[in-house]
């Protein structure tokens, strides 16, 4: 079977005419890193839809790595997400118009997971690039932080998916969204160099793994 990794962005959202998400995963459909083929997709900023099409996928392509990933306007370097929590609470309204405040991603699931994602390693590869990174803390409530929690929840029960490792990496705007702001190629060179870590190192020795309750 080819080995692949999966990426997935989203489509553009807020009003906004494009999502660097996608652009950045988009340019590396195809790719080779490590002898695993790159596939890139784009899923919808939509609650409960967003997670249909990530499963279907999943499904298809049973990768050994996946990395979702989103924008994040206000940050100014690619965001390591640590953890995703069980908590839908939007700022503002999906591309479908929902808003959900306070519900669960998954009813009677685990309060959290932790990214599958070597971050701490990815973090100073990335840093030896000179690309900017942070590991974060927080995902947000809105559909990145649904679909990384959907992603981890998958992960976790499906048994075809159990030598499925992934997580969620968040992106800075565009030059031409406002500022802060990081270029486009510096984005997908990134995200290239996130890859290569991910797939080199099985998991950080100091992070730990799986859910919290």
């Amino acid at each position: 079977m080819q080995k692949k990794v999966l990426l997935t962005g989203f489509d553009a959202f807020g009003g906004q005419s494009l999502n660097p998400s996608w652009l950045a995963v988009q340019a590396l459909h195809g790719r080779k890193v490590l002898g695993h083929t790159v596939v890139a997709a784009q899923l919808p900023t939509v609650f409960d839809a967003s997670l249909c099409e990530l499963d279907a996928l999943l499904r298809q392509h049973q990768p050994a790595l996946v990395i979702c990933v989103g924008q994040a306007g206000g940050r100014k370097v690619l965001s390591l997400e640590r953890v995703a929590i069980n908590v839908n609470d939007a700022p503002l309204a999906d591309n479908a118009g929902a808003r959900p405040v306070d519900t669960p991603v998954v009813r009677d699931a685990p309060v959290a997971y932790f990214t599958g994602l070597p971050i701490k390693a990815m973090l100073a590869a990335l840093h030896e690039e000179g690309v900017g990174a942070e590991v974060s803390q927080t995902a947000g409530t809105f559909v990145c932080n649904h679909v990384f929690y959907g992603l981890m929840r998958t992960l976790s029960t499906v048994p075809e998916l159990a030598h499925t490792r992934g997580g969620f990496v968040h992106v800075p705007w565009l030059p031409e969204q406002g500022v802060p702001n990081m270029a486009l190629d510096d984005i997908v060179r990134g995200l290239r160099v996130a890859v290569r870590s991910a797939l080199q190192v099985d998991k950080d020795h100091s992070l730990g793994a799986g859910a919290t309750h």
